[in-house]
């Protein structure tokens, strides 16, 4: 089971140019995953919090396209929050940990790429639940 050290910010790509930026990633390059599923979170209404949840196998990169958020982690005995507000750098979370994303800036704009298809029975929605789950490995 992995805990807050195996979080990392990974630097992508920049290539700056006058006529705008350019920046990309590569799976099982950029990033220790093949991509199954792409999402991305828009039109957070303020004070709204996405996330919530933890997953059993999901592997994810989460990256800001546009704006700025907050994303909170917690592996059932710390927690640690990272500021996303540029483009060019991603949050890599492993599987098993309880994420949550909140203080969304206007117009923010997350993208979200994932290890997995999406599977219902693969969340965690409750906190409790995630912690048994971190104790003992159960669902």
């Amino acid at each position: 089971m992995f805990g807050l050290e195996s979080i990392r910010l990974i630097d992508l790509p920049k290539f700056p140019d006058p006529r705008g930026n350019l920046s990309f990633i590569e799976q099982e390059n950029h990033i220790p995953f093949k991509i199954k599923r792409t999402y991305w979170i828009y039109d957070v209404p303020g004070g709204e919090v996405r996330g919530g949840h933890a997953f059993k196998e999901q592997q994810e990169l989460i990256v800001a396209l546009s704006g700025s958020f907050d994303v909170t982690v917690d592996d059932g005995k710390a927690m640690q929050t990272f500021s996303l507000n540029r483009s060019y750098y991603g949050l890599y979370l492993p599987a098993g940990l309880w994420r949550q994303m909140q203080n969304f800036s206007t117009n923010s704009l997350a993208l979200v790429l994932s290890s997995t298809a999406y599977q219902n029975e693969d969340y965690i929605h409750d906190y409790n639940e995630f912690l048994r789950f971190r104790r003992h490995g159960e669902k």
